[in-house]
């Protein structure tokens, strides 16, 4: 794919800035685009995997295809213990490498920029497994009620390379992958993108699974689910023409399965709507049965959610709007715009992919109840946000600590800018137009940050530094002299100036400005203060200072 330049410059600045104790080399090593990384662009994966559950070993290869960008003769490739390379072809030559803990760094023959190129990596052992899938990755080995063989991939954070060697780094989306995985004849494995073929190795009573995917897709998207599966299929009638839906169930579970996925079509009706056409028409849309809640890897959604409205049969947003649908189907295929069409450069920036897919969940609502059921759902789930870390984390290392506000806080943060441009149409088409704009991109938080204002035509620098660096919670201090307002931010960053809506009996809502500088007022002869409950803010009425008038 092209490679985002602005965003490896700011990520290579960002390297010098982390080296201190808290973190270690595998941390950088992962977390940074190390030189090893940087002079080559990915093109292609051809990743062969035959997978044995009696031992639960991986064997396999990655044929990695690559453009040359700048001269450099030592490549990195990731793969976590342990697991371990065995050998790396280069058109039938063995090539030398030396392994730094989870990174493997490969000499070859020194390379002549703008040439296509491509390695062979050889690879097996037994990988890591899931402790909590998905939060704590790796590879799930379960049985199914029948006591049949029920295995998955789950590795956001943790990395890709927990379970197949690759360039382990969200900046370097690949262009397109082809999945190969051989696994006992009497299972079906089911990927990421389309099923090419099948293919029976009866000498070894094993089938291998051939995908294909069309799209980039970037590294912890890809996975793998192994299971006696049945599948069913539909058309959806999308925005860019016929959409391919495919459903992977386990046989004992197909009758409820068929009724509870009829929420599919409808989750395409909301988020085409809001975001633009789904982003992988090309490789179709699949909902997989997993041994796990869910994961949002790219056209192979992973469920687990029991067949059940909520999340869990629980309603996040304690409003009763969050058992109108079922969690996982929506707020992971939320995810195909947001994180998988919409990638983030670095983990630091989660909130790219979460905040907007919790928000996600709302719109889903709104379309299908009403905006006020969708803002009640976002307004609900404050309860869950904790305000004690900044959304936006260290950069540069593989830091998989980001706090719980990167959810519900983000949510929030969306509906108040919502709330200031009070424009719906307005609000609809720029959450369109960014995934035109960075339609297959990997970006920085930056760069959304200046298609916002920019699309807006709003200066949003002080919001965006409260909101996303700052974990406090602004608070709108205020009193009363007379029929006067009185009132001024508190808890803020000094630039911090977002505008209020307030209401007066019989009164059309006015705007105020307030600062963190200066009492501002206004006359506001009401007894309460009426701010619309869809900002994000605390109010605090305080005594009447001595020294502000």
């Amino acid at each position: 794919m092209k490679i985002n330049r602005i965003g490896i410059t700011i990520c290579l600045v960002c390297i010098s800035l982390m080296l201190t104790a808290q973190f270690t080399r595998q941390d950088t090593l992962r977390g940074s685009i190390t030189p090893e990384r940087a002079w080559w662009d990915l093109v292609h994966y051809d990743l062969s995997v035959e997978v044995i559950p009696e031992t639960k070993t991986f064997v396999g290869s990655n044929r990695v295809t690559y453009r040359v960008l700048d001269t450099a003769s030592t490549l990195q490739i990731d793969l976590q213990e342990p697991l371990v390379i065995t050998s790396v072809d280069y058109h039938g030559q063995a090539l030398n490498y030396a392994r730094d803990g989870n990174a493997y760094f490969i000499e070859l023959p020194l390379p002549k920029v703008g040439d296509l190129d491509s390695i062979t990596v050889y690879y097996e052992g037994v990988p890591r497994p899931a402790v909590r899938a998905p939060w704590d990755g790796g590879v799930s080995w379960r049985e199914d009620d029948a006591g049949v063989e029920f295995i998955a991939t789950s590795c956001q954070g943790l990395g890709a390379s927990v379970w197949w060697p690759c360039k382990d780094h969200m900046y370097d989306e690949v262009d397109s992958m082809d999945i190969k995985i051989e696994v006992p004849e009497h299972l079906t494995n089911v990927s990421n993108g389309r099923l090419v073929n099948q293919t029976s190795n009866t000498s070894k009573k094993t089938r291998t699974y051939h995908w294909t995917i069309k799209n980039p897709i970037n590294n912890y998207g890809v996975n793998i689910n192994i299971g006696n599966y049945v599948s069913w299929s539909e058309v959806y009638k999308g925005e860019d023409g016929p959409l391919d839906i495919t459903y992977w169930v386990l046989a004992q579970d197909e009758e409820k399965a068929r009724a509870h996925f009829k929420q599919v079509p409808l989750m395409l009706d909301a988020f085409e709507h809001w975001f633009g056409p789904y982003p992988f028409y090309s490789d179709g849309y699949q909902l997989v049965q997993a041994p796990y809640l869910g994961m949002e890897h790219q056209s192979s959604v992973t469920y687990g959610n029991q067949f059940t409205d909520g999340y869990l049969g629980t309603d996040l947003s304690g409003t009763g709007w969050g058992l109108k649908f079922d969690f996982i189907i929506i707020h992971e295929s939320g995810h195909e715009w947001y994180a998988n069409n919409i990638t983030y450069i670095d983990l630091a920036d989660m909130w790219l992919h979460e905040s907007f897919t919790n928000y996600s969940e709302s719109l889903y609502l709104e379309y299908h109840h009403g905006k006020e059921a969708g803002q009640a759902y976002v307004r609900g789930t404050r309860d869950n946000i904790e305000n004690t870390k900044a959304i936006i984390g260290p950069y540069g290392v593989n830091y998989d600590h980001y706090p719980i506000d990167v959810y519900y806080k983000g949510g929030n943060i969306l509906n108040t800018l919502r709330t200031i441009v009070n424009d719906d149409e307005a609000w609809r088409g720029v959450l369109r137009g960014m995934n035109s704009e960075f339609r297959h991109q990997t970006i920085t938080t930056d760069q959304m940050e200046s298609y916002i204002s920019t699309s807006l035509d709003l200066n949003l620098v002080g919001f965006f530094d409260q909101y996303l660096r700052d974990p406090r919670l602004p608070i709108l201090e205020y009193y009363r002299q007379g029929d006067q307002l009185y009132y001024c931010w508190s808890d803020v960053v000094d630039h911090f100036d977002m505008p209020l809506r307030l209401s007066a009996d019989g009164e059309v809502p006015f705007v105020i400005q307030p600062n963190a500088k200066e009492w501002q007022s206004v006359y506001y002869p009401r007894t309460d203060l009426r701010v619309d409950d869809n900002y994000y803010i605390d109010l605090r009425e305080v005594p009447i200072p001595q020294t502000k008038e």
